[in-house]
């Protein structure tokens, strides 16, 4: 994993909600591959990502969202 990567997971909690995260920091939050969020992804299981650049990144509120639904 990157350093970039690797204090993107640490500080994920106090990450802005416009922040970008890799496809390796949101397979650590879901404690998955990273090719199983690609195909979450794909299915809409999980938010789309974003390209910036040559990048490829998942939103930081978007992923909050989906990690912490309300409770109804």
């Amino acid at each position: 994993m990157k350093k970039s990567d690797t204090q993107a997971l640490q500080n994920f909690d106090s990450l802005p909600n416009a922040a970008g995260v890799s496809d390796t920091v949101v397979a650590s939050l879901c404690g998955c591959n990273v090719s199983t969020v690609w195909e979450r992804a794909k299915r809409g299981a999980l938010p789309k990502p974003i390209k910036i650049g040559g990048s490829t990144r998942w939103n930081v509120g978007e992923l909050r969202k989906y990690l912490m639904p309300e409770v109804a």
